[in-house]
């Protein structure tokens, strides 16, 4: 006999059962825990939104890898004075205005202006060489190199304690701050050095600057100077003259 059968078991009539559509009972159980299914899943998500918004928070705070750089993080191999040359020229187009007074001095002769090309030196001794060396320098945004060197000369002829202290003070402010946008380009050792000497200003502060400077004048700007339009058409306009004459 089928077991079945025997223990009066029936089975389910699945094709011509009906689909109960009712409202289900609420069940204490069931429902305390459909209502704590609905917080953790709540909470979850709350959980899952606060991740993401710390991991925003997070990668916004990373500094940004710098876009010219592919061999290395954050250092660039950029000429440093190219970077200066730039900086300033934006500071100077937007709030600053070089000075543009010129040391007086007689028209140059064709001599003098052909012994230029002969030495830095000579061109530096000369009054209206420096002026013209100006003029070109301010070509190349590097004037403040010119007016830091003619400002120490200045500060060596002073004898007066009270004068030396206030030129040396306005020479920091303005050629050796770092905030200064007519800042001149010093290595760390020089710029210790004058820092040292400025606790008792002599008329020999900026010495050791005032060198570093003449130096990078002769070596990087009198070389373009020789070969620039400025000093081109100054030789060949004195030419001219002294063949007419």
């Amino acid at each position: 006999m089928c077991l079945r059968k025997r223990s009066g078991y029936r089975p389910p009539d699945l094709i011509n059962a009906k689909i109960y559509t009712g409202p289900i009972p609420a069940e204490r159980g069931g429902g305390e825990l459909a209502m704590g299914g609905g917080r953790s899943e709540t909470s979850a998500l709350s959980g899952a939104g606060e991740a993401r918004g710390l991991t925003t928070t997070q990668n916004s705070q990373r500094p940004n890898a710098c876009c010219f750089c592919w061999c290395c993080c954050c250092s660039c191999s950029w000429n440093e004075e190219e970077r200066r040359k730039r900086r300033r020229r934006k500071r100077i187009s937007q709030d600053t205005k070089m000075e543009t007074k010129l040391e007086p001095c007689p028209k140059p002769s064709v001599e003098e202006i052909r012994m230029w090309s002969q030495s830095f030196d000579k061109l530096m001794r000369n009054p209206a060489g420096r002026n013209v060396f100006r003029e070109f320098l301010r070509t190349e945004y590097s004037e403040e190199n010119m007016l830091f060197w003619l400002a120490c000369e200045d500060l060596k002829q002073e004898i007066n304690k009270s004068a030396i202290e206030e030129k040396a003070r306005s020479i920091y402010e303005d050629y050796i701050s770092i905030l200064s946008p007519k800042e001149v380009s010093l290595d760390a050792r020089v710029r210790e050095v004058i820092n040292r000497k400025m606790q008792d200003p002599s008329p020999h502060t900026f010495e050791d600057a005032q060198l570093q400077i003449y130096t990078l004048m002769h070596r990087d700007s009198y070389p373009r100077f020789l070969s620039s339009n400025i000093y081109k058409t100054l030789v060949q306009g004195g030419s001219r003259s002294s063949s007419e004459s």
